[in-house]
């Protein structure tokens, strides 16, 4: 999923690029910028929503077997048979919770301010369109959503490759297969 995300996330800056190019007079095409900016931010917005829940997603099955593990009643969900010895299984899940933790508040506030400043200037976009707000105004709030979506696709990427490893890891500790959900 996370290799899938990487990619969905570079056709993102991709379409971005090309708005940006066509707006700024670099690229010409026969679809102006205001064309191309209406499927490529309902892009952008379903893609973060995506990103967004994969993390969340992430953050909240590793607390579910955390939970699992300290309840004597639930460890048939984790084991067969329950080993005597539970502390070194607590221990790395501790250590996973807190990194799937640190994905989640590292990407998300990136993710919800990249869909404001979006939707901000997509809005003043159209007000602009309309001659309600100087193309400064515009343009401003334009170049501010880009800076987030730079900064929010590289955290992105790097917690994308961190929570896949976690997974991975989390999956062979209790003897499951990469594959498995």
């Amino acid at each position: 999923m996370a290799h899938l995300l990487r990619f969905l996330i570079i056709v993102m800056v991709g379409g971005i690029v090309l708005t940006v190019s066509v707006a700024l007079g670099w690229v010409h095409t026969s679809l102006g910028h205001i064309h191309l900016a209406i499927p490529t931010f309902m892009y952008v917005v379903f893609i973060q929503a995506f990103v967004m829940f994969y993390f969340i997603g992430v953050s909240r099955l590793v607390e579910n077997v955390w939970n699992a593990l300290n309840s004597d009643t639930n460890l048939n969900e984790l084991f067969d048979a329950p080993p005597a010895d539970l502390a070194p299984y607590k221990k790395k899940v501790a250590r996973y919770v807190h990194e799937s933790q640190l994905s989640k508040r590292q990407t998300i506030p990136w993710t919800i301010l990249m869909l404001m400043l979006g939707t901000i200037a997509f809005l003043l976009g159209g007000a602009h369109d309309t001659g309600m707000v100087a193309k400064v105004v515009h343009s401003g709030v334009a170049y501010g959503f880009i800076a987030s979506m730079l900064i929010g696709f590289v955290r992105q990427w790097h917690y994308l490759g961190k929570s896949h490893i976690l997974l991975g890891e989390m999956k062979g500790l209790f003897g499951m297969s990469r594959d498995a959900m």
